[in-house]
């Protein structure tokens, strides 16, 4: 998996967490490492914290540490939205996978961080790269394993699981500043 692109040299790790979900990470953009050389501890942390918090079926997700070009990209393909964002999944199971018995590993998804949009949004919250990086795989990872904020009582859900992970890893809570702010 590894090679060399105009990026610089990409790092494909394999890492098992907890024997749920293996995760295969490619840090497809060298800022990440840079920014975070413990970004594969991180993301195995947030993967525990999620099945924590939300057991979700045994499989290998999929993480790509990317960059906003890259995003970019996979927002307007997939999404018809034309800009960056910090974080894209692409749960690959559905309920009917959910309890089937299957050999082997079952691909639950495809979980893409950009690092210049997570570095922004970090500082404007005031929090860090790493705690902000494990907020966005702990969401993405939620997403993976079926949970949603479509509507209102779906978002009150995702975001108090979101919650209680970053709790599990002694990580603030990042909506209450976003209360604070509004009141």
């Amino acid at each position: 998996m590894a090679e060399d692109s105009d990026d610089g040299p990409l790092r494909a790790v394999t890492a098992t967490v907890e024997i749920v979900a293996e995760i295969a990470l490619d840090l497809r953009a060298p800022a990440w490492a840079e920014a975070l050389p413990d970004a594969e501890a991180i993301c195995e942390r947030a993967v525990e914290a999620a099945y924590a918090v939300a057991a979700g079926p045994a499989g290998e997700i999929s993480l790509v540490l990317a960059d906003d070009a890259f995003i970019r990209t996979l927002n307007r393909d997939h999404r018809s939205r034309d800009s960056a964002t910090d974080v894209l999944s692409f749960p690959q199971i559905d309920d009917r996978d959910k309890g089937s018995a299957r050999a082997g590993p079952v691909l639950l998804g495809d979980v893409i961080v950009a690092y210049e949009t997570a570095a922004r949004d970090a500082q404007a919250a005031g929090v860090t790269l790493a705690h902000h990086l494990t907020h966005l795989v702990i969401h993405a990872v939620l997403h993976l394993v079926g949970h949603d904020h479509e509507d209102e009582r779906e978002a009150e859900v995702m975001e108090a699981l979101e919650r209680d992970a970053l709790a599990r890893l002694g990580i603030a809570d990042p909506y209450a500043a976003a209360i604070r702010v509004a009141e």
